[in-house]
């Protein structure tokens, strides 16, 4: 609720104007990218059923759409809908407009351009490869510009507020803003060798851990506190209730930006991680429920008494859905972060069903709830229509349990089929493609869940502009308050929170910053700064340069989004796989490609398990090879060219990242390649395959071919 200032009769009251017009623009912003966002999520969804849903071409394939899909969702539609609800609410609580109206069109016209150069350079296979992080050098520094620019405004708004303290909102924006931008910077440090083509900084365990701290925590700053603090504006608002305490916010607060920077590590438990850093995020993963759980009571406590009216109001309806979801899902994340369940979890569908329940749920009906609430009073007229937004509801809430309830399933059902060994002590299914097989009822559901919900979106958004339309934008609201100055006047049982952090704006977000860069110190530090960490294997070498441009297609295809590279130490994968991976193996990856999802299986000892081949006709149609498969097919692997003329400056790059080549091998990296491109053609005509050396597939199996064979096996 905003908080009132203790004026009097004597006080000069100041008359301003808050700026409706940019809270619209970042509204229509968030439904036009959401609903092309959720397009592509439900033909993605469908292509995991229905590989000839690839098209055969590679702009559509899933590989290159499904971080299309992702960036879209996150970073445009949710992205888009906090910029909405900042921009409505910082001001009023702060009883000031915006520090600067150049600074809220830079965030605006900045963010939408990021966003279309993304929805561009994905499908072109323009990726540096690390989830969530995928885009290219150029458009890292447009991001950091365009949100330190939002940073700078939000803080000094506050700075020229006229109440003497600052309401929890803000707070959930401000450290949202200082962590998503130190966030941003660490794991986006690389080094460019084109425009369009730039190396992670760190390699193999470190990269593994920098992006996974990051990738845990754009979820926790993107997707989680900034819509917290929409929460506690915007459910009060609804409900006309005072939210249920402000020292349960307090907990809430620095309780969870203290302790969600630390949970990365989970993400990778039973990988190549030092298992101290894996103990360290299961530990702070598990401590997160407190303040997880803290911030969905004050929110549906907020509600006490007012019950009632969410039978009624279709605003309340979302936000009450929102917020269970977002108590579900942190509940939800902590379990999974236990060793015992994240075994059975982790590269499985349930993580999808557990995200989605979150970005759905929580992100998605929060964003329209708020929508609901804002437009009749943008536009100065009641919503278009009460049972339209009933029917979003009930179409929306049915479209998450059919996407959420199989891809649980399947997760089960996955998991259960790796792992199951006969009475003789063999796998039960050692064909990986008989676990895929089963999976393909369960996304045909999914994919009518995410259409369900999609339907939902556009019914919403109908009914929204029609709200639009028959009114008309108030582009500025006047409102008055006495300046800070005149009415400062702190009460002398003054509560220690408001004394020492929210009369200080500028404290105040030195301070947050503080509290999570304290976690991220002490587990990226040790491990780049203790060799220890990550152990060396004499026989593992460099990439030749073949296997390095083949690498790079691997990267670009996406393949990472199904094909996991980290053998774990179980029985049931060491049986199917081989020997599990070591950290020492990764030292020359740049980025690294452990993936999280095994929609396929694990690749990191598929070198020399198949003949070249094989590998060329699974890439020109998998079904050749493996009857069943919802892989894509790959035929421009076999007719487009290979560009060896970037091999020199991507050997010199790998050399500055400190992989050992030997002076000069820029010189004959070329000749080297096209060495090494003849052996494997002179390898397909021995099986009936006339191809060409300067074609792509012939790197992409050089690299394939490598895969684990560094190593002895034992």
């Amino acid at each position: 609720m905003e908080p009132i200032s203790k004026t009097t009769s004597t006080v000069d009251m100041e008359e301003f104007q808050y700026d409706n017009t940019i809270v619209r623009n970042f509204a229509i912003a968030s439904i036009v990218f959401g609903i092309v966002g959720m397009l592509v999520g439900v033909l993605i969804a469908f292509q995991l059923a229905f590989p000839a849903l690839n098209l055969d071409i590679p702009y559509t394939t899933f590989g290159r759409l499904r971080p299309l899909h992702t960036n879209a969702v996150i970073f445009a539609f949710v992205g888009n809908g906090f910029f909405m609800g900042l921009y409505y609410s910082a001001p009023r609580v702060l009883r000031t407009p915006m520090y600067s109206k150049l600074l809220s069109n830079i965030n605006f016209w900045g963010w939408q351009l990021i966003i279309v150069a993304a929805a561009i350079t994905l499908p072109l296979g323009l990726t540096t490869g690390k989830e969530y992080a995928e885009l290219e050098w150029p458009i890292d520094i447009a991001i950091a510009v365009v949100w330190v620019a939002a940073l700078l405004n939000l803080v000094m708004t506050m700075v020229n507020r006229r109440v003497q303290h600052i309401y929890a909102a803000v707070w959930f924006y401000l450290a949202s803003f200082v962590t998503v931008a130190m966030l941003h910077v660490v794991n986006s440090v690389e080094l460019p060798i084109s425009l369009t083509k730039s190396y992670s900084w760190y390699a193999g365990v470190q990269d593994a851990l920098v992006q996974w701290w990051y990738g845990h925590n754009a979820v926790a700053f993107f997707l989680t506190t900034p819509y917290l603090g929409l929460m506690y504006y915007f459910l009060p608002k609804a409900a006309n209730r005072p939210i249920y305490s402000y020292r349960l916010s307090i907990v809430h607060f620095w309780s969870l930006i203290f302790l969600y920077i630390w949970a990365g590590p989970h993400h990778l438990l039973y990988t190549s991680l030092p298992d101290w850093a894996q103990s360290l995020g299961t530990v702070f993963s598990v401590m997160l429920i407190a303040p997880s759980w803290g911030g969905m009571i004050n929110g549906l406590f907020t509600l006490r008494g007012a019950w009632d009216k969410v039978r009624e109001d279709v605003v309340l309806k979302f936000m009450v859905v929102g917020v269970t979801a977002y108590g579900m899902a942190t509940f939800e994340g902590p379990m999974l972060s236990l060793k015992n369940v994240n075994a059975i979890a982790h590269y499985t569908d349930w993580i999808v069903a557990h995200v989605h329940v979150g970005a759905l749920g929580w992100n998605g009906f929060m964003t329209f709830a708020i929508m609901y609430w804002l437009f009749p009073r943008l536009y100065g007229r009641p919503l278009f229509s009460q049972k339209l937004a009933n029917f979003h509801f009930w179409i929306g809430t049915l479209g998450i349990i059919f996407y959420a309830v199989p891809m649980y399933w399947a997760g089960w059902t996955q998991s259960s089929m790796w792992k199951e060994f006969t009475e003789e002590g063999f796998l039960k299914y050692p064909n990986f493609l008989e676990t895929v097989t089963q999976l393909v009822p369960f996304y045909i559901l999914r994919g009518i869940g995410g259409t369900l919900f999609l339907v939902g979106f556009l019914v919403g958004t109908y009914n929204l502009a029609m709200t639009a339309l028959s009114g008309k934008l108030i582009a500025n609201e006047t409102a008055r308050a006495a300046s800070l100055k005149s009415i400062w006047n702190p009460p002398a049982n003054e509560f220690w929170h408001s004394r020492i952090f929210e009369r200080k704006p500028v404290f105040f977000t030195v301070i947050s910053l503080v509290a999570v860069i304290i976690g991220g110190v002490i587990e990226l530090v040790p491990t780049f700064m203790v060799e220890s960490n990550v152990p060396t294997i004499e026989s593992v070498k460099p990439y030749t340069a073949l296997e390095l441009q083949g690498r790079d297609i691997y990267v670009r295809e996406g393949c990472y989004t199904c094909h996991s590279q980290m053998v774990r130490p179980f029985r049931s994968e060491t049986e199917r796989y081989g020997e599990y991976s070591k950290a020492g193996e990764f030292v020359y990856d740049h980025p690294f490609q452990w993936g999280s999802k095994r929609t396929g299986p694990d690749l990191h000892r598929v070198g020399a398990k198949y003949p070249d081949s094989w590998h060329y006709n699974h890439m020109e149609d998998p079904t050749s090879m493996s009857p069943g498969s919802i892989m894509p097919k790959y035929p421009w692997l076999l007719e487009d060219a290979l560009d060896l003329s970037t091999t020199p400056a991507k050997i010199s790059a790998m050399r500055t990242l400190g992989v050992p080549y030997e002076d000069g091998f820029e010189g004959q990296a070329i000749a080297d390649a096209q060495k090494q491109a003849d052996g494997i053609v002179a390898s397909l005509k021995k099986d009936g395959i006339k191809a060409k050396a300067d074609k792509e597939i012939i790197a992409l199996i050089a690299y394939l071919q490598r895969l684990g064979t560094d190593i002895k096996k034992q």
